[in-house]
């Protein structure tokens, strides 16, 4: 199942496909705007044929559609058209703004995409391309200022070359003052991540200290047992218990003076409840069932699974089911825990029927919590929809086998 989800291409998010209706909308109002400027401006009309307009309206308004895929292309695209409508007359005299009001758009697209030295880039050429064909297209038409000696400036082409660098300066501003928002929120959210992190290995590491101050505790107390009772046994045996025990010691000593270094003052004292395994795992889904969620569980080898890899696959299980409370507006939700051959697969799958955003779920708290679980011990996690619907959580946990265990 998973390997046809890797082959397979990502079907676009609900918040995509809005992007593209959104984009292709406007595309296609700029596009017939310009067309109409030209052929009824407030100035001299456009004596060319009609499809000529509509043709140049199409070209610098409908690459507006692929504007967030391919900001940069789009953007020389449309000056290069803007300003070739422009030499050419090609446009509406007196509204010259409303060709240029696509490489506005573009403008701001690419000024929140890229980086400060390609936005610079990109601001000059913009403001170029008006700058060199406004003045010279007022001069070839020969339209001055109404009653104005000619040794007056032209105030039309004055007000056209003025208004459109006026949109176009705008656009790239507001677009630079998006993208450092977004740097700012990306920073916050990387931070969020990395705290995360920090307290999942944290809880991690109170857990641990449990498990491993238990193991500990009980070596040394059999250890202990056993060299007293090892009177009749060769030298050798004593010694190697009395190994054993002074090692033990020390060993549980050392754990608990760096561990509790990770403790807080205010940290409650650990209860002393066995911690939570796949044992409990039919407990959890009851009580999900009396919420309203249909879960089924299925456990196929995990009743002797080490106390560690025991409660990794609770807390898996517990986070994903606590999402798709949460998050999936789900009906069903199957549960598969399998152990064999030195190694869990643990596989939750729900029939969720809201949207969710990968991206959104991707910084929440309890994956990140679940990834730094299974990467403990080199395992593997995968997450994300079904090519079916709804959402997957898989991982592979490798373990070895004890003589308990086995």
């Amino acid at each position: 199942m998973r390997s046809r989800q890797d082959q397979s291409r990502p079907r676009p998010t609900g918040s995509e496909l809005r992007s593209t209706v959104v984009d292709t909308t406007v595309a296609v109002v700029l596009a017939y705007l310009a067309a109409s400027a030209t052929l009824d401006p407030p100035g001299p009309a456009f004596t060319g044929p009609g499809w000529v307009a509509w043709l140049t309206g199409a070209a610098v308004g409908l690459p507006l559609a692929v504007r967030r895929r391919w900001p940069m292309p789009v953007l020389g695209c449309v000056v290069v058209v803007a300003a070739a409508a422009t030499a050419t007359g090609v446009v509406g005299t007196g509204v010259i703004w409303v060709t240029y009001a696509p490489v506005g758009l573009a403008l701001y697209t690419a000024a929140s995409a890229a980086g400060p030295v390609a936005a610079s880039v990109a601001l000059v050429g913009s403001l170029a391309a008006p700058a060199a064909t406004i003045a010279w297209l007022y001069d070839r038409l020969g339209i001055v200022a109404a009653d104005a000696p000619d040794s007056e400036v032209p105030l039309w082409w004055v007000f056209d070359l003025g208004l459109v660098t006026a949109v176009l300066t705008l656009a790239w501003a507001i677009g630079r003052i998006v993208r450092w928002r977004r740097t700012i929120q990306a920073g916050l959210a990387r931070q969020l991540a990395l705290d995360a992190v920090a307290a999942e290995r944290l809880r991690i590491a109170r857990e641990l200290h449990d498990i491993v101050g238990h193991s500990m505790s009980l070596i040394a107390v059999k250890a202990t047992v056993a060299n007293h009772i090892a009177a009749e046994r060769p030298a050798e045996t004593r010694a190697a218990l009395v190994t054993i025990e002074r090692t033990s010691r020390a060993a549980l000593t050392e754990i608990r003076r760096l561990l509790d270094v990770l403790r807080s003052d205010t940290d409650p004292a650990p209860e002393l409840s066995p911690s939570p395994g796949t044992a409990d795992l039919s407990d959890l889904t009851e009580r999900l069932r009396s919420a309203g969620l249909r879960v089924d569980l299925r456990l196929d080898g995990a009743d002797n699974l080490p106390e560690a890899i025991g409660l990794t696959v609770f807390r898996i299980v517990q986070e994903s089911l606590t999402n798709v409370m949460k998050h999936a507006n789900a009906g069903h939700c199957q549960v598969t825990v399998r152990a064999r051959d030195g190694g869990v697969h643990i596989e939750i799958l729900d029939d969720g029927r809201a949207h969710r955003s990968s991206g959104r779920r991707a910084v929440g708290q309890g994956l990140i919590g679940m990834r730094e679980r299974v990467t403990m011990y080199g395992g593997t996690l995968v997450t994300g929809p079904r090519p079916e619907g709804g959402f997957q959580v898989v991982a592979d946990i490798p373990y070895v086998a004890t003589e308990e265990t086995a």
